[in-house]
């Protein structure tokens, strides 16, 4: 079992940053990759970012490119996700995701492939 707590979340003014922390902890020792997806009232649940535990490649939706970034610190077992020059429709539930096993039917980018989800933490940017 893996437990994903994620926090950072609030309300902030268009334009400002946020950093989002999602702190592991159970079996993580085979983690093989973490991702954020968010979900806006009325929304699917979309992909934001995701991170390879080993590696650190990263990708992102086109929607948040160049504007957030996710990390990972293997020592504390945490994903964070940057997110800079926030806009109001950056508004949802961001949802931590992991995924503890490879295998090649993985896709970064859909939520079905993760394993493990925490609760959410919201994020509401007002214009």
């Amino acid at each position: 079992q893996v437990q994903l707590v994620e926090s950072g979340g609030g309300l902030v003014q268009a334009g400002a940053s946020l950093r989002l922390s999602c702190a592991t902890s159970g079996r993580t020792f085979s983690m093989y990759a973490m991702g954020w997806f968010r979900q806006a009232p009325g929304k699917e649940r979309e992909f934001v970012a995701a991170v390879i535990w080993s590696s650190g490649n990263a990708y992102y939706a086109d929607s948040v490119k160049g504007r957030f970034t996710i990390s990972r610190d293997n020592a504390k077992n945490t994903v964070y996700l940057q997110m800079n020059s926030l806009k109001p429709e950056d508004t949802a539930v961001y949802y931590c995701a992991a995924r503890t096993y490879y295998s090649s039917t993985y896709v970064y980018a859909r939520a079905y492939t993760y394993n493990y989800w925490g609760q959410g933490t919201q994020v509401t940017v007002s214009s």
